[in-house]
């Protein structure tokens, strides 16, 4: 797990480092734009969505320099979602990993813009990227439009879903798009640059769609069983706001039975890849396995 760890402070860096340099070149005015995306990108976070980018990339050889551009985008995308489900409109929260929220450091008009704002600059970033080949970059900029649309639909569904008696079927949707789409585009990115044959794509993309729906139980179950100076979020929220989630349809002990059942199956798409998948494996157990 030290090794793990490890891993994704080292991501973190430069990962941060890229999106400092794509955010200093765009030369955003005015300052108040500019600081509320500094403020939400640089927030913290161990940046696991390009982590897991990184990784797949390790499984099949393709250098972390070569994705650079991708994660970075991954995470500017991530981020505007983030200030987005936090307005009033939304999931209305105050606290974003421990810190004040972009609307309640700000106002909500200037979290939408530095929402909107890194949601282009995301796209920018791919189609820039000259060390990529023009088919690649246009693969890679469908791949992300395509998974940002799925999370916005899943962030509609989860608010028309609230106080609703929703079964099992809808609240698998709702973590599918909200939360694994983007975590299985990661995935699927380094397969894209790397020019992983079809077979072996099949079955990363498996497992990542997997390893999202488990991103998300795992955090419907933290909502319930953490505190708030734990989570650097408002905890019990979801039951507050009436979500539906794992919990909410099946119970806390058959949620823990469905995310270890989710985690078995995760773990033995791994290992059929006839490939090291080390750091996968460890970044399944840390999944399951998460506190914050």
């Amino acid at each position: 797990m030290e090794d793990l760890q490890n891993f994704f402070e080292l991501t973190a860096t430069a990962v941060d480092r890229e999106m400092a340099s794509l955010i200093e070149s765009a030369e955003i005015e005015p300052p108040r734009l500019l600081e509320a995306i500094k403020w939400s990108v640089f927030g913290g976070g161990k940046r696991f969505r390009p982590a897991l980018m990184f990784a797949v990339g390790e499984t099949y050889g393709v250098p972390t320099e070569t994705l650079l551009r991708s994660a970075s985008a991954v995470e500017m995308i991530h981020t505007y979602s983030l200030i987005h489900d936090d307005l009033p409109a939304m999931d209305d929260d105050d606290l974003r990993r421990g810190r004040e929220t972009c609307h309640k450091k700000f106002d909500e008009a200037t979290a939408i813009l530095a929402g909107d704002a890194l949601q282009v600059l995301a796209f920018k970033a791919v189609a820039d990227d000259i060390d990529l080949e023009e088919a690649v970059r246009v693969r890679l900029v469908s791949g992300l439009a395509e998974a940002a649309v799925q999370m916005v639909a899943g962030q509609q569904l989860d608010l028309d879903s609230e106080g609703s008696s929703g079964g099992p079927k809808i609240v698998e949707r709702i973590h599918r798009n909200k939360t694994g789409a983007l975590i299985s585009f990661s995935a699927d990115a380094a397969l894209i640059v790397g020019a992983v044959g079809e077979a072996e794509r099949e079955c990363i993309l498996r497992y990542a769609s997997l390893l999202g729906l488990m991103f998300q139980v795992g955090d419907d179950l933290l909502d319930v069983t953490e505190t708030t100076e734990t989570l650097g979020k408002t905890a019990a929220k979801d039951e507050t706001s009436q979500k539906l989630t794992y919990p909410s349809v099946f119970g806390l002990v058959r949620t823990q039975e469905i995310l270890a059942d989710i985690y078995e199956r995760a773990t033995a798409l791994l290992a059929a890849v006839d490939r090291d998948t080390a750091r996968l494996r460890a970044i399944t157990d840390f999944i399951v396995h998460r506190r914050y």
